[in-house]
């Protein structure tokens, strides 16, 4: 059987680093210029070398998003861009446009060329042109079912393709979206999406004089833009079924904390898999992606046509628990955290990581200060604590607490 790539966001090196270390198979990532989250750390060219090393040196991969809707002015500056890329040594890039497909195909003929879910490829038949014009790898639309994907994979045998599987969504078509660009003239198809989706909106009458018209009955107002979020962990054996190469994780603006949490869980689910447990651990995959925020849950189309995709509350799920602190060092008993929301001695956390130890209990025991001074309160922003733990920890590890 194929192998199946686990693809994360990657919004920034650290994140790179805490989505490979927790079980990607890849990342994807933006630059500077051309990605469609200008508001995302994204990479240097330099910092874009460090996370292609730091990829290679485990066998994994990095991707490199070019999915701006481009103007004429902006194929200059694409052209020495897409050579510093090859040079660089990225495993792909992630195109829309067909005119920066070609000018890629041209200056820089060894970088693989795979088409983003901004093209929003729907049928077998587009699949098979964008495969003669040299592109890898299609990430279709998400408006797609699993049968019509299975369809499009027996069509195109020879090519690869990606869907999303978790993560926020648009209510425009596959993202293509204008509401920023009239609302507050930021482009979403230049990266600068406002998320004006996610905005309470109400409808006036003319003949009521501009009076407005609630569309809901109670006082929460009508976000009737607002997408719930995409979570496929129990449709494993469905998404391999219908012959998807790789599972992509949406997320370049999400916290560490996230970004390990569901990037733990998807890798947890595949393996599973693989092994032939999978069934009997649905429901624990399903309570791990409930531990961050996230807007309610959707296949969208998945399953086929789709009316309830709309997330009526304002607001996220704050999930049902909190990024406490990260570690930085372990030895003999005692764990080095820098913390990220307050504890005390005597608290119990669990700790999310990618070893065995994965939700093993902890319970906070004495605790000094990073000038070795005994306190029993660590209340201080990104405070370096060393603390006493009953359970061997690792670099990188986090301790979460429940709400």
């Amino acid at each position: 059987m194929k192998k199946i790539e686990l693809l994360a966001p990657a919004g920034s090196l650290k994140k790179l680093k805490t989505a490979i270390d927790f079980g990607a198979d890849a990342v994807y990532a933006g630059g500077k210029e051309f990605s469609l989250r200008a508001y995302a750390d994204n990479f240097t060219l330099e910092e874009m070398r460090e996370g292609v090393e730091y990829c290679h040196a485990r066998g994994k991969k990095m991707y490199v998003t070019v999915n701006i809707f481009p103007k004429n002015r902006d194929f200059k500056v694409a052209e020495e861009y897409f050579k510093a890329l090859e040079s660089i040594g990225v495993d792909a890039v992630l195109i829309t446009d067909a005119g920066l497909i070609s000018l890629c195909k041209r200056v820089a003929p060894s970088l693989p060329i795979h088409l983003s879910t901004q093209a929003n490829t729907l049928n077998k038949y587009t699949v098979e042109f964008w495969a003669k014009q040299g592109v890898e790898r299609v990430v279709l639309a998400r408006e797609l079912s699993f049968e019509e994907i299975k369809e499009i994979g027996e069509h195109n045998p020879g090519t690869e393709l990606e869907i999303f599987v978790h993560g926020a969504m648009c209510v425009s078509y596959s993202g293509r979206c204008l509401l920023s660009n009239y609302l507050d003239g930021r482009d979403a198809n230049r990266g600068e999406c406002v998320q004006a989706c996610r905005w309470n909106y109400s409808i006036t009458e003319y003949n009521r004089g501009g009076e407005p018209l609630q569309m809901e009955e109670d006082e929460r107002g009508t976000y009737i833009l607002n997408s719930k979020d995409l979570n496929m962990i129990s449709y494993i054996p469905n998404i391999i079924g219908a012959g998807v190469h790789s599972l992509k994780i949406e997320g370049r603006m999400k916290s560490e904390y996230y970004l390990a949490t569901i990037v733990n869980a998807y890798r947890r689910a595949l393996d599973s898999y693989f092994m032939g447990t999978y069934n009997d651990n649905i429901a624990d995959f399903e309570n791990e992606v409930r531990k961050v925020v996230h807007r309610d849950y959707t296949v969208a189309y998945a399953l086929g046509d789709n009316e309830k995709t709309i997330a009526y509350e304002s607001g996220q799920n704050g999930g049902t628990h909190e990024f406490i602190a990260i570690v930085e060092d372990y030895k003999e008993g005692y764990a080095i955290v820098e913390m990220r929301n307050r504890f005390r001695k005597g608290e119990r956390l669990e700790v999310l990581t990618p070893s065995e130890n994965i939700n093993a209990q902890i319970v906070v025991g004495e605790m000094y200060d990073d000038k070795g001074n005994l306190i029993d309160d660590a209340k201080i922003v990104q405070q370096k604590v060393k603390i006493k733990v009953d359970v061997e920890l690792s670099k990188g590890d986090i301790l979460r607490r429940k709400r």
